[in-house]
Order: C-alpha cells, then sequence, then structure tokens
C-alpha cells in the first residue's frame, strides 16, 4: 500500500515511480477491497458496482470497518460524505473516527449506519425551492458504486471521502449525481430492450453508458493572478487589450510542452494516477498558456466522479508551481475558450461497444439502430441538449471559433452518411471503406486511412465508436449535460424499441426482423436527418441552411433554459423517473438564479475595478498630457500633436465614464421574477459590460507600463 504524501511526489518523479504502481493505491476498492473484506462482503458489493444489484445493508458495517483501517493506516483522520450538490462544486462536511467510548477510551470507528448515511444541511444549498430555509434536514447517501478515496491536501492532511447522492428530507434530489444515476438506468432499461430484439442480450445484464472528458485549462503565473480582481473573484478578464501576439501563427498547438507546465503536468497525473483517474493524454492546447488533460472511458457515474477531483487536483497542484489553473470557459478574449469534450458511448457489461460500426457496417443493424436512436434523440430534443450546457461563462464561447455554435447538429462523416443515403433509398449494400495512405517515400510506412474525417466544428460528432458532444463548458459538472443526454436517449430507444416490437409482432423470423428494422431506421432517417450535417459548423452558411430546416439555434442561456420549464420536459423526465416535476422545476430556477447572480457578479467586480483602477489611472495620464500641453502654452510653443492626443484622450475618459454610468444603472435594477431578470440582465447588463470594457481596453495600450498597474494580456499568457 502507498504510504506517499504530497511532500513525495517530487522525489517520486525523479525516481521514475511507474504510474501502474500507483494508480489507485489511494482508492478503496479492486486488489485492496478484495484483501481486506470476506468473499462473501466482497461479491455482494462487486454484485452491485457491476451487476446494478441492490445494496445489502447487512455488508455496510464490515465495509465501513474495513474501509477505516484502511484510512486510517493512510494517515487519514477523518472521513467525509463527499457529494455534488446544485452549486456546482464538490462539498464536504468532515468528521473524526475519533470515538469516545463510556470507560473514557478513545478509539478510531466508522459505523455501517455512519457509512451508509450523513445529513447535512440541506437548506444551506440551493434547492428552486424544494427547501425552506428553516427546512434544514437533508440526507446523503453512500453510492457504493463510485469507490471511497483518501484526498491528501498539500500539507498532507488526509480525509477518507466517500461519494453520496443528496436528497432532501421528502426525498427529492438536491443533487446532480442521484438524478445522473437514474438517467444511467434508464439507458439501460430501453438498451436492453433493443438488444432483446435482435437476440444479442445472452449473458449482457447491464448496458453502461460510457464517458471521456477533455480538459481544457490555461495556466496562469499566480503571483499575476492575484493583481488581478477580475480573476480572482469572476475566473476570468473582464478588461484586458489583446496582446500582440495571440494564438495567430498556431505556433502553441501541439508544441513542447515548457518545463514549468510539464513539472506540473506530471504532479498532476502522479496524483489522478492515485486517485484511480485514467488520465492519458496532455498537450498544449490552441490559445498561449492553454493545456489539456483527458483520460481514457470510464462508467459515466463514476466518469463524472473524477471530472469533479480533476478540476480540483489541477488547481491545487497548479498552485504549489506557482500557477493559477483557470478553468473558465473564456478567460481571456480575443483567443480561444476551453471546453469539457464529453465522448459519450454505451458498452455492454461483457465489453461491446453497442457504438462500433464495424467492417460491415451496413450489415450491422443493431449498430444502425442505435446510431439512428441517437439520430432522432438529438433532432427530437435539440432544446434540451442546447439549454443542458447553457450557463453565463459558456454564452462567451458558443459559437466562437474554438466551439461549436448553439445549433445542435451530428457531425457522422462520409462513411455513416453514405449509409443513411442508402437507407433512405433502399437496403444498404456497401460499406465506404477508407483505405491506406501512401506518404509518397519509401522508408514511411502505408497508413490506414479511417473512412471519414473528424469535424471539430460539430457539436456532437460521431468519431469512430462515440460521440462527441463539445459544446459542454470547461467548468461544468459534466453530470447535468449527461443526465440530459442519457434521457433523450433513453426516449428514443424507448420508441425505436417500441416499434420494433410491435412491427414485428410476437416470435419474429430472422428475415421479419430484418425488414422491420429496415423500415423503422428508414423512417426515422427519412424524418430526423435534418439535424445531420457534416459541413463548417462555424460558417454562415450553415447558420442560414440550419433555419431553412427547422433546427433551433438559442444563441443565450437566457433564451435556453425556459426550455426546461415546459410539459414536453416535465413529461419525458418523469416518464423515465428521471427528475419529477418539481425537481426539475428547482433545476430550472436555480440555473436561472445561477446565471443571474453569476452576472451580476461580473458587473460589480467591473465597477470596481473601473473606479479603483482604470479611471484613477487615466486621470493620472490625463494630468500628465495636460501638463505637456499647458507646459508648451507656457513656453510659447505649438502643440497641435500633443493637443490632439489630450482631446483623445479626454474623449476616452468621458466615454468610459458614460459605459460605466449605464452598467451601474442596468446592475442596480432588481426582479423578483428570475426569468425576468435574467431576460434584463442579458438586454442590459451584459452589453453594458460589453461597452464598458471596450472603453477600458481603448485606454491600456496609451498608458505608460509604469502607470499600468494591470498585468497585461502578453504578461499572463506569454509568461512561462
Amino acid at each position: 500500500m502507498s504510504q506517499m504524501r504530497t511532500s513525495d511526489h517530487k522525489s517520486a518523479m525523479i525516481n521514475n515511480v511507474r504510474a501502474s504502481d500507483v494508480f489507485g493505491t489511494l482508492t478503496f476498492c479492486g486488489d485492496t477491497m478484495l484483501k481486506r473484506l470476506p468473499s462473501d462482503v466482497y461479491a455482494s458489493i462487486q454484485r452491485t458496482i457491476h451487476d446494478g444489484r441492490s445494496l445489502d445493508p447487512a455488508v455496510a458495517n464490515t465495509v465501513a470497518v474495513a474501509m477505516k483501517d484502511w484510512a486510517v493506516e493512510n494517515g487519514a483522520t477523518h472521513y467525509c460524505h463527499w457529494f455534488q450538490p446544485l452549486t456546482g462544486m464538490t462539498a464536504e462536511k468532515h468528521d473524526a473516527f475519533l470515538s469516545i467510548l463510556g470507560d473514557g477510551t478513545a478509539i478510531e470507528k466508522l459505523s455501517g449506519e455512519q457509512l451508509i448515511q450523513g445529513e447535512p444541511d440541506a437548506s444551506s444549498f440551493p434547492s428552486g425551492g424544494i427547501r425552506d430555509t428553516y427546512e434544514a434536514r437533508g440526507y446523503t447517501a453512500w453510492d457504493a458504486t463510485s469507490p471511497a478515496f483518501l484526498l491528501r491536501n498539500p500539507s498532507g492532511v488526509t480525509t477518507l471521502c466517500i461519494p453520496t447522492a443528496f436528497v432532501s428530507w421528502t426525498g427529492e434530489a438536491l443533487d446532480k449525481k442521484t438524478p445522473l444515476l437514474r438517467s444511467i438506468r434508464a439507458v439501460n432499461n430501453q438498451a436492453l430492450r433493443i438488444l432483446k430484439i435482435f437476440g444479442t442480450d445472452n449473458g449482457v445484464t447491464q448496458v453502461i453508458t460510457t464517458l471521456g472528458c477533455e480538459q481544457e485549462y490555461f495556466l496562469v503565473d499566480r503571483e499575476l493572478f492575484n493583481e488581478r480582481l477580475d480573476l480572482v473573484i469572476t475566473g476570468r478578464t473582464l478588461i484586458g487589450a489583446p496582446a500582440p501576439k495571440g494564438h495567430q501563427l498556431d505556433d502553441h498547438y501541439f508544441g513542447a510542452i515548457p518545463d514549468r507546465v510539464i513539472s506540473f503536468m506530471t504532479d498532476s497525473e502522479t496524483r489522478l494516477f492515485e486517485l484511480g483517474i485514467p488520465v492519458k493524454t496532455r498537450h498544449n492546447e490552441v490559445a498561449p498558456g492553454q493545456y489539456e488533460i483527458a483520460p481514457t472511458y470510464e462508467n459515466a457515474n463514476i466518469a463524472a466522479d473524477h471530472q469533479m477531483l480533476c478540476m480540483h487536483i489541477l488547481r491545487m497542484t497548479a498552485r504549489e508551481h506557482g500557477f493559477e489553473c483557470l478553468i473558465h470557459e473564456k478567460p481571456f478574449a480575443g483567443v480561444n475558450g476551453s471546453g469539457k469534450h464529453n465522448n459519450w458511448s454505451l458498452s455492454t457489461n461483457t465489453g461491446v461497444n453497442l457504438l462500433d460500426p464495424r467492417e460491415e457496417t451496413h450489415n450491422n443493424l443493431q449498430f444502425l439502430t442505435f446510431l439512428c436512436a441517437v439520430i432522432r434523440a438529438i433532432d427530437t430534443h435539440a432544446d434540451l441538449l442546447r439549454a443542458s450546457i447553457a450557463t453565463a461563462a459558456n454564452d462567451h464561447r458558443l459559437g466562437a471559433n474554438e466551439a461549436p455554435p448553439a445549433i445542435m447538429s451530428i457531425y457522422l462523416g462520409s462513411m455513416l452518411t453514405d449509409i443513411l443515403d442508402q437507407l433512405d433509398s433502399g437496403a444498404p449494400k456497401k460499406t465506404i471503406r477508407g483505405g491506406n495512405l501512401d506518404l509518397g517515400e519509401k522508408t514511411l510506412p502505408l497508413l490506414p486511412r479511417a473512412a471519414s474525417d473528424r469535424n471539430r466544428t460539430s457539436p456532437f460528432a460521431f468519431t469512430g465508436n462515440k460521440f462527441e458532444f463539445r459544446a459542454v463548458g470547461s467548468s461544468q459538472s459534466v453530470a447535468w449535460p449527461n443526465t440530459v443526454l442519457n434521457t433523450m436517449i433513453a426516449e428514443s430507444l424507448d420508441f425505436v424499441a417500441t416499434e420494433l416490437e410491435k412491427k414485428a409482432g410476437k416470435n419474429p423470423s430472422e428475415a421479419k426482423i430484418e425488414s422491420t428494422v429496415r423500415n423503422v431506421l428508414k423512417d426515422i432517417v427519412k424524418k430526423h436527418r435534418r439535424v445531420c450535417f457534416d459541413g463548417d459548423g462555424y460558417s454562415e452558411t450553415w447558420h442560414k441552411e440550419a433555419a431553412k430546416r427547422g433546427l433551433p439555434n438559442m444563441q443565450s442561456t437566457a433564451e435556453s433554459l425556459p426550455c426546461f420549464d415546459t410539459k414536453n420536459a416535465r413529461d419525458l423526465f418523469a416518464k423515465y423517473h428521471v427528475l419529477s416535476a418539481v425537481e426539475l422545476h428547482a433545476r430550472f430556477e436555480v440555473l436561472m438564479e445561477t446565471y443571474v447572480k453569476v452576472v451580476r457578479i461580473e458587473a460589480r467586480t467591473l465597477i470596481t475595478m473601473v473606479k479603483k483602477s482604470v479611471l484613477p489611472i487615466a486621470s493620472q495620464w490625463q494630468a500628465t498630457l495636460a501638463d505637456n500641453v499647458g507646459a508648451c502654452h507656457a513656453a510659447g510653443v505649438e502643440c497641435p500633436e500633443d493637443e490632439a492626443a489630450l482631446k483623445s484622450w479626454m474623449k476616452n475618459v468621458s466615454n468610459l465614464r458614460a459605459a460605466l454610468a449605464s452598467l451601474e444603472h442596468a446592475e442596480s435594477k432588481h426582479i423578483d421574477d428570475y426569468a425576468k431578470h435574467m431576460r434584463q440582465v442579458r438586454d442590459e447588463v451584459v452589453p453594458a459590460m460589453a461597452q464598458t470594457r471596450l472603453a477600458c481596453d481603448a485606454i491600456e495600450p496609451w498608458v505608460p507600463n509604469e502607470l499600468w498597474t494591470l498585468p497585461t494580456y502578453a504578461e499572463m499568457l506569454l509568461n512561462r
């Protein structure tokens, strides 16, 4: 068992400790669980984890004792129920293992009851009206399918973290894990029906939603970060003139990773490996100062937990290396923002990827059935998918050059598009093959070429054996977008399964199943193919074409979120027992409230920066310019250029004061109805902030370095 502490990481790197030697050493699962639990208890837990069986409460005491002993041996003094409230962050309340017996003897103890259930204050977290302030009781419930882990802070303090769901006293979900687990179950139930129709359900007890999330982020020198009030409070720069060099030359992307950054990355990866997080890829991203880390695929529930841990570890480790890790979607205007590409697929518990097209794709009717169900889901529920990634932060990113548009469309590639063409006109008869690439030099190998290219402008792209949902924001918890996506998919699989069962009849022959499947898929393709687009999603041509096709194009959070407050949405989530009408409405309220509060916090931060930094600096420089003009006049010297500069400067300052006044007026408005307030914020506060920024950014380039006290874009982005 690893006893590696935070201070040991650098020595670990120097000694070249293998990732496989430390992987999962800070998690209570696998070999650790096998060695410490009786065989019957271990088998019971494995049935819950791998087969989706109900948790047997009788095993809780045994598991709790073993988990506590393991944690204490590794330096833990406290445990917590680790959960994901509707704040979008994680939460934890630490309790000591220490227990005092009746005779005054002190021991370390964790009971089965303490493992299974906790009781945090439900009224202190966002609830969307489910809980009033005086209704404080809430419960956390152990999620045995996600491994407990040891979390160590930079000073070496170790806490046992037990992943849990979080619900109200009356049972409503107050977190992001509970609906995600329900949505995973909904997909499983409907996907099994499809497999049964094809007769491929032998040995399959579960269809697992799998997930791999690429995380983009920026690194900024921590000293510079601390000098920017906007970064400290909001995570993004609210003002800042462009640096002379951004990513115009595309030289940062996949470039050599700076020594200081690679040290940070290696340290972060070691910690993530210890937590059982299978990070695989690291590289420079497009913008200067921007990077990416990506794991391999996991069960979606575990992947969502690991994603929250990954962001925590990146932030914590960055500070030890003198950086601040910025996970905001758009920390810097004018350069690429950050996303969290959500790679989603379906696999059976026997290891079969249901979205793998295989060699003769045109004959793989089971794959085509799942593919067409996804196409139908994205078209039918595009508004909900768009709303699932709607945040104030993501509004700055969607539709820009580094992110897909707000129009939800699917990229399939030439091979699958050709098969859809064949389905549309009759029975598919062939599959396009990629062949090989001859590079024209005998010393270079022939490269097998994929049958289709990749399309980074598509919000929902098929990338070989999965779909990449590229529109998810970098700071988001992936639990909510995947809850929405899974529920949509479950409804579509339900529709397809029902159609096939109805039209094929009882005990159909293989030929009858095949003809029925082709007819059902043909109908789906004809009706829902409009959502498929393989071209440039950034182009204005596509926006016009999408409008002709009748695809929704909701450009802002304020426009998107009301999709959750519709009968269609309520019926969808209730039908598959993912969210009740009350739970869904609560999330709608929380999302609206969060949007309003985030933008208003940004507005107030910008107002403070203008008043305390920009205007005093501008006034000081104006005085210098005026002194120069006055000195020229006193000497009897004509100075038209200096006079013009002073007048131009005074106009810039006047523009800034006017913009500031408009912003203060817009931000000061308070509306009790969050739906109305959200629209007011979008229509008045956001434009006023943009105007104030323009005025500030017009001033910055003219102020001498010794007067401009705020770190510039060039300093923050290019200093490594």
